[in-house]
Order: structure tokens, then sequence, then C-alpha cells
């Protein structure tokens, strides 16, 4: 990493690889980590790159089963534990502007044929020596290559209010933050409007391992 005079925030080098991570919902162990690649970090913007075949690890049901499988009356209420996996398909482009809270990705099809954005409505992102933490909040948009948008996951969304995952004001606090962010897309502003659909990634980077204390406790820094 990189630092500033006067003791600002530092900011990771091109090719650094860390960690983008989430809290479990309610809790306060990480379910979600994801070795990813730096693109750009600076004062304006992080971006990073997941490769294809990164090995992560995601949140299962306590008998292995895949969240998504479990009926959404108990997907939050089941008793859940943590497996290492592989992320499938393209790989994914993650952009997330400081104390915003909501990431933007970027996904594409086989052959570098974009795909869609998808805004990812979460807690700003914190910094920490070895990458960034967050908390999912179930509410996303998809963002198709024409400008057009929809919601995603309100099912998902309104079942975490009524299991206690979320109260009303951390709902409504979601919900304007979404609204937020739909201004911006119909705006067509950053980071929509910066071109990174036709970013590709250095192909000298190698894919970024797992590392064993993936879960460690942090002291986090400013976001």
């Amino acid at each position: 990493m990189r630092g500033h005079a006067g003791g600002a925030a530092r900011h990771w080098e091109p090719g650094t690889p860390i960690l983008w991570r989430y809290r479990e919902n309610g809790g306060a162990r990480i379910h979600i980590a994801r070795p990813v690649t730096v693109v750009r970090d600076d004062s304006e913007l992080l971006a990073v790159w997941m490769a294809p075949g990164t090995e992560c690890v995601k949140p299962v049901l306590a008998d292995g089963t895949p969240v998504h499988r479990e009926p959404l009356a108990t997907r939050y209420t089941r008793p859940r534990t943590v497996q290492k996996d592989r992320w499938f398909g393209t790989g994914v482009l993650k952009l997330a502007r400081p104390g915003e809270p909501w990431s933007v990705w970027l996904f594409w099809e086989p052959g570098w044929r974009f795909k869609n954005w998808y805004v990812n409505l979460e807690e700003p992102l914190v910094r920490w020596a070895g990458g960034v933490d967050s908390e999912d909040h179930f509410l996303d948009i998809s963002v198709q290559p024409d400008g057009g948008w929809h919601w995603r996951d309100e099912d998902e969304f309104a079942q975490a209010q009524r299991d206690g995952l979320m109260d009303p004001a951390l709902a409504r606090r979601v919900r304007e933050a979404g609204r937020a962010a739909v201004a911006v897309i119909d705006a067509w502003g950053p980071p929509f409007s910066d071109g990174w659909e036709n970013w590709r990634p250095d192909p000298s980077w190698t894919v970024p391992s797992l590392p064993q204390d993936w879960d460690r406790t942090t002291a986090h820094a400013s976001p």
C-alpha cells in the first residue's frame, strides 16, 4: 500500500491481491470472502477484479444445502455454516466509491461480450490492511447495457425484515440508497459512463489464493 503525506488514507497499488469480505447479517462472523486483484485504488474509487476460478468462501445451510435452494420462508432462519468453493463463470469487476452504500459489479458473457451492471446495496466498505469488509443489504439493482434497470431480490429484502435481520430504520436507509443509485443510473453518471465495460485485466496477473486466515479479526481503518 502507498501512503499520502499527512497520514491520509493509504491505497493499494494495481495488481495487489486483497480480500473483499461480507459479514453475516445480524452477526459479526465473516461468511463471504473473495480474493480479488486491485485494478485502481484512490480517493475516488476502488476497483478490483475477481478472476474466474477464484477460490472463495460462501455461506451454506448447516447440512450443506446451497442457500438459494432453501425456501424463502426459512432461508434466513435455518442454521448455517460456510464452505470453500470456486467462482463459476466469467470474472467480475467490482467498483466502489468511498463512503457510498453500494458497489457496482460488471459481468461479461464468454468472449468478453458485456452482459450487465449489478448494483449491490450494502454497508459502505470499511478498509483494513488486507482488504475491505461490508454487510450485504439484500436489495439489488440490475442495469442493462442500454441503461434500462430493474430491482432485484425484493422478496429477499422483505423476508429479511420479517425475520428481524433488518429493522425499519435500516430498511428505510437501504431504500433511500437504492433510490439514490437509481438517480445515478437515470443520469448515466459514474461509474456507468466511464467505459469500464471495455476494461480488460492485465494478462500477467495470477489468480490470488484464499489465505488460511481469511476470517481473521481486523482493526478497521476509515472507509
